[in-house]
């Protein structure tokens, strides 16, 4: 820690802090289920800094205790104009559980990595809390749990519907997405002298109404009704049918507003803003962060999170990829929002500044590291298209995928001089750079990928085809595997004309909808053919706010309302996961049993070396079948042998 920069530089989380400022009173208090690391990488410090920007007076309450007598939610006082919540980086729940919901051991948000610093459903308890010390106070939520639990949604750790957060928790306002654009609006209407309760036309935000009240006015606006929360209880159809709407109008530049009924209320979600322009989001990144955790966790220990993106750059938001079963285009968006290569080089320069930095920055990225600069050609064909994917199942003809720009910023980036090594640590869509598969590229692939596997690639280079099977990869809005062998052999060239051993580290999933055992069986298969031993594997999560949580609760797709087989039993998924494990001598006799149940011993072979064993066994069986026809085939002799002459 540079012990040099004054306390003052980090927003205040301590009621001395607020006082060592001289403020009187508070505009805005912020509670976040995340230890406070001003870092634009952390939603709590990018929401404070643009809250700060405006003029006014923000403290922060990071992980307050609500088990004890509430003295955390009561150390600020009643904020002026509202509190501001949101439970971190992740959803509580995926944070704390496990595919298989078992408890989680650590944090990786909060110092020394523990765990039990936030509860379950945080966003949802800390309102509630606030809601009984301070019934008058608005209370605003965002973030990813609020994003993405904005309307009826599927929770997998409760197997059950939730209704919208805000009837859930008892917020006044949410804002969904990232949520620099509607902050700021609200922060100017509100410094105008315009309450709380006047802010409910705002893009990017949802609120409750009466049903009986009209509905606010916005001649801009369509309305679109959404089936009601009850009706979703009732009928499983309904909820899928939902989902469609849902997540093509997230991703609209002229999207409708959403009409949700739940109980004696109406959920308004109004449409969200049009993807930040580039001053917009260099404006967000170039805040005045100190990049560094708060010194109060000094002696508690490293973040993990933290330490993991510290000298990391994240040059873009959103992606056009579309996977059904994540939550990215969900929360960000589906077009991709880019800073300038000035706000880029000026955080790597103050990344080179920053305590501890050897010369190695981990991570030039993004949500997937090669979108930087994408977007439409002709944005009049954006504006009508109601697609939430731009390469699935084909890569949109109006797409821009040139790497030009990606490239330039890596050369850039490589000749500073107190940089050694800028490393690309997210993954990439490997898709953009497979030939076969994006027809439009202007041939600045090749440049990008030569680039990329001599300079940036630390040690092993990370990428996700997630499935083998062709019908699978078509639920997760993925690339036949074919276009995964080739872009392997280009990456296999290229470390070879530059004399490297790098090896690529693919990403799988088992058991997302759609995949059944031999899909995964022949995954495993065709992944040890191309000389994988699978490590970054994971069994589906379902998460609210994707297509292949809807097919795992209702069993159907939500653009179909068509059937689709899940393995929804923990056997079921125990047993498709098992596959990714060929290698381990343990699992050898179950995974050759599954294969022989399935018909497929054409699979053992190739999946667990069994040839010798299997010739002997089967040597060994013939053996015992013609000693058993010798021994017992005969018809037994009844006869008395001849009595023995004397």
């Amino acid at each position: 820690m540079d012990e040099k920069r004054p306390l003052s530089d980090w927003l205040p989380i301590t009621r001395k802090e607020v006082e060592m400022r001289e403020w009187e009173e508070l505009d805005v208090i912020l509670i976040s289920g995340d230890a406070y690391v001003d870092h634009p990488a952390f939603g709590t410090a990018v929401i404070a800094r643009i809250i700060e920007s405006e003029g006014l007076r923000i403290a922060i309450v990071p992980q307050p205790n609500w088990k004890d007598d509430l003295r955390d939610f009561k150390k600020m006082g009643k904020p002026r104009l509202f509190f501001g919540i949101t439970s971190g980086c992740m959803d509580t729940m995926v944070n704390h559980y496990t595919a298989s919901r078992r408890r989680r051991s650590t944090d990786a948000y909060t110092p020394g990595g523990k765990a039990g610093f936030r509860p379950d459903y945080a966003l949802t308890e800390y309102t509630k809390i606030l809601k009984g010390l301070y019934p008058e106070v608005p209370v605003l939520i965002g973030g990813i749990e609020a994003s993405l639990r904005r309307v009826t949604h599927y929770d997998y750790w409760a197997d059950e519907l939730f209704p919208n957060i805000l009837s859930h928790s008892g917020a006044d306002m949410l804002v969904y997405g990232m949520g620099e654009m509607p902050l700021r609006e609200m922060m100017r209407l509100m410094k105008k002298g315009v309450p709380f309760s006047s802010l409910r036309t705002i893009p990017q935000t949802a609120v409750l109404a009466p049903k009986n009240e009209a509905l606010p006015i916005n001649k801009n606006w369509e309305d679109l009704t959404l089936s009601s929360h009850e009706q979703c209880l009732r009928d499983k159809k309904a909820f899928a049918a939902n989902f469609k709407h849902i997540e093509q109008e997230s991703n609209k530049v002229n999207a409708r507003r959403l009409i949700q009924g739940c109980g004696d209320h109406n959920l308004i979600i109004n449409p969200p803003y049009p993807p930040m322009t580039e001053k917009e989001i260099d404006t967000s990144f170039d805040l005045p962060y100190t990049r560094l955790p708060h010194p109060k966790y000094d002696k508690r220990g490293a973040i993990p999170a933290y330490e993991m993106i510290r000298f990391s750059v994240n040059m873009h938001r959103g992606c056009f990829g579309g996977c059904s079963f994540c939550t990215i285009s969900a929360h960000q968006g589906k077009f991709v929002s880019s800073r300038s290569k000035e706000s880029i080089m000026k955080e790597v320069e103050q990344v080179t500044e920053m305590p501890g930095f050897k010369g190695y920055i981990s991570d030039l990225g993004g949500p997937s590291a090669n979108m930087y600069k994408m977007k439409g050609k002709v944005q009049s064909i954006c504006d009508r298209c109601v697609s939430p994917s731009c390469i699935h199942p084909v890569i949109c003809s109006n797409l821009d995928t040139s790497h030009k720009p990606l490239t330039e910023i890596y050369q850039e980036v490589d000749a500073h001089p107190k940089v050694k090594k800028a490393f690309v640590g997210s993954g990439i869509r490997y898709d953009l750079l497979a030939d076969s598969y994006n027809k439009n590229s202007d041939g600045s692939g090749d440049e990008y990928m030569e680039q990329l596997v001599t300079c940036h690639v630390s040690g092993r280079l990370k990428v996700a085809p997630e499935h083998t099977s062709d019908e699978t990869l078509k639920i997760m809005r993925k690339p036949s595997f074919k276009h995964f062998h080739e872009f392997k052999k280009k990456f296999d060239f290229y470390n070879k004309k530059h004399g490297l051993n790098q090896p690529l580290i693919p990403y799988f999933i088992s058991s997302h909808p759609g995949s059944t055992e031999e899909e995964m069986a022949n995954l495993a298969a065709e992944t040890k053919g191309m000389g994988f031993q699978l490590e970054q594997v994971q069994d589906f999560t379902p998460t609210p706010m994707t297509v292949a949580t809807i097919i795992y609760y209702t069993g159907l797709h939500p653009y179909t309302l068509k059937p689709v087989y899940t393995a929804r039993s923990p056997k079921d998924k125990r047993n498709q996961h098992l596959f990714f494990f060929w290698h381990k001598r343990e699992n050898h006799n179950i995974i050759r049993e599954k294969l022989k149940a399935m018909g497929r011993e054409d699979l053992i072979e190739k999946l667990i070396n069994d040839k010798k064993r299997h010739n002997k066994q089967v040597a060994l069986n013939e053996r015992k079948i013609t000693t058993d026809k010798r021994r017992f085939g005969k018809k037994k002799n009844t006869r008395k042998p001849p009595r023995r002459k004397r």
